[in-house]
């Protein structure tokens, strides 16, 4: 449960800004499964996944299966490739604009 619900139409839009803001989708090029994908830098990228993409996501179901289950900070490397060729296709922009 959240300790914090925000009501203020100003923190409203920052939490917009910050959490979806310029997010370009991307389908993984394996199962089809579509994120969410920012570029403030070229060592930044910030992923979104929805419940739906990680439903669909194969490599996730295989790492969640393992006795140890999946790491939380442990992504799929098959979306990640998919990002970094959306990216030097230049179907993600690198840069932040305006501080998001």
């Amino acid at each position: 449960m959240a300790s914090f619900v925000p009501t203020d139409p100003h923190t409203l839009e920052d939490q917009r800004l910050y959490t979806r803001a310029r997010l370009v989708e991307v389908s993984c090029l394996d199962c089809l499964a579509t994120v969410g994908v920012k570029k403030n830098s070229e060592h930044h990228t910030s992923i979104q996944w929805s419940s739906d993409a990680l439903r669909h996501c194969p490599e996730f179901a295989r790492m969640a299966a393992r006795p140890e289950g999946r790491d939380v900070h442990e992504g799929c490397p098959r979306m990640v490739a998919s990002i970094e060729a959306a990216v030097r296709e230049g179907k993600i922009p690198i840069g932040a604009e305006d501080g998001y």
